[in-house]
């Protein structure tokens, strides 16, 4: 026991803080949280679930289209957006109170209101009552990331994914700025729900970092289902007129638009909080410096999730907050081993990988194995549907282990998830060879190709 008001006081009730904060609790720390918005942070408020909520909305359109050759014989439908965003919105809500609930449980005092550090071991809570100061002999920051607006004349007129996930109608027109996984994913969203869409892109290819064939493949899927596509190219500027909005390329075209979303990264969510002045480092983009015990530049405050700058995925905010809890609070001290993460990005058609890519297989190991298939699932063979699913495989030539697994196809990141069990345990080839497939499935494809591409540099 200190003499501080709490054991733990975290900043940001997002899935790390949240995590890390409720089993504090559990294992006996007094524990608090401050969170200026709901308890749930990007994830469950603005990120993963109302996005994939809006992806499952969004593949209905599909399967209507893909119902007839299948004998179904569908009357004239209408899609009704102010539904969709209010039936999301009462999901995001029963998922706040379940996050309210969990903390209560475990004995965590949740205070709201926008935490700013004072000192090493105090944080003002600006509340709606006034300012609250506690103190702590441990600090948490879990304050994730945010989107990032860059210098683009207009900027003001676009929105970004927190917004997009709450228009008030429905774009007809939609201009996407950026190539990464958000864009790419909202592109599928606004397309499949009915709206014309055109992605900027200043790379020659969507999806920087990830496997080249990944990228190539649903750049070609997004290009066949209408998606205007636009390489080598950047948003110059965005002006409002009469009919909605006018993007300006650096390629001399202007694009009418009723919505521009830009999607050019995020930034970790850290200006403002007071780090610097109790000494904590940041990095040049304002992430938290930590060590591999998420320790700041000041032993006693700690930091995970988004705003390290890390592996900025939910999963691996959680992990790096449950590690810390067990190395504080219950005797068990743990790291995070960032090593072959798997990922999904809800694309559609969606990605599912783990490991390296192809290149940085090369880079690492030299000589390497590489299969892939690509094929149309059977599903698509009776549906006249015309995309098709891409597999690959990277197998280290000297060991045979498997380094690599990339998917873009139906259930990519359900299948992913049970591969990366394979690769946490370095399987070879040979055992995926001895494996057993399940027919017919698109993931048995894994376990059935036997010829490679190529087997040395």
């Amino acid at each position: 026991m200190t003499d501080h008001d709490f054991d733990l006081l975290t900043i940001g009730a997002g899935s790390g803080g949240v995590a890390a904060t409720r089993r504090a609790g559990a294992h006996g720390a007094r524990a608090a949280i401050c969170e200026e918005d709901r308890a749930g942070g990007t994830c469950v408020l603005r990120g993963c679930i109302p996005k994939k909520l809006l992806v499952y909305a969004a593949h209905v359109s599909g399967e209507i289209e893909d119902a007839a050759n299948y004998g179904w014989s569908i009357p004239e439908t209408r899609f009704d957006w102010p539904t969709l965003i209010a039936n999301k919105n009462t999901e995001l809500a029963r998922l706040n109170g379940i996050y309210n609930k969990m903390l209560a449980d475990a004995g965590v005092e949740l205070v709201p209101g926008r935490g700013r550090l004072i000192d090493a071991h105090t944080v003002e809570i600006e509340t709606a009552s006034g300012p609250r100061r506690a103190t702590a002999e441990t600090i948490l920051i879990a304050t994730g990331g945010w989107p990032s607006r860059p210098a683009i004349p207009g900027i003001e007129h676009a929105i970004t994914s927190t917004e997009a996930l709450d228009l008030a109608t429905f774009p007809e027109r939609v201009v996407v700025g950026g190539g990464g996984y958000i864009a790419v994913e909202f592109c599928g969203i606004f397309r499949h729900l009915g709206a014309q869409v055109t992605e900027i892109i200043r790379a020659d290819h969507i999806l920087r970092g990830f496997d080249e064939d990944v990228r190539e493949h649903l750049e070609a899927e997004m290009r066949g289902q209408g998606i205007d596509i636009r390489a080598g190219c950047t948003i110059d500027g965005i002006r409002p007129d009469r009919n909605g909005l006018v993007v300006t390329c650096s390629d001399g075209t202007d694009i009418p638009a009723d919505a521009v979303l830009c999607a050019m990264g995020r930034v970790p969510n850290t200006s403002g909080i007071g780090l610097e002045e109790a000494g904590v480092e940041l990095r040049p983009n304002g992430a938290v410096m930590v060590d591999e015990w998420s320790r700041t530049t000041v032993p006693n405050i700690y930091a995970v999730g988004d705003c390290t700058d890390r592996v900025n995925l939910t999963p691996v905010a959680i992990t790096e907050g449950r590690a810390l809890v067990e190395t504080l609070y219950n005797d068990n001290p743990r790291t995070v081993d960032y090593a072959d993460i798997p990922s999904a990005v809800f694309s559609q058609p969606p990605i599912g990988t783990v490991g390296l890519t192809e290149a940085a297989a090369r880079e690492r190991y030299g000589e390497v194995a590489v299969y892939r298939s690509a094929f149309r699932p059977l599903k698509a063979t009776l549906s006249g549907n015309q995309g098709r699913t891409m597999m690959k495989l990277i197998v280290d030539a000297d060991t045979d282990r498997v380094v690599g697994c990339h998917m873009v196809g139906d259930d990519a990141a359900e299948i992913i998830q049970g591969v990366a069990i394979a690769l946490k345990c370095d399987a070879t080839k040979a055992q995926f060879d001895a494996t057993i497939g399940i027919h017919p499935t698109a993931a048995e494809e894994f376990v059935t190709m036997y010829q490679a591409l190529e087997a040395a540099e």
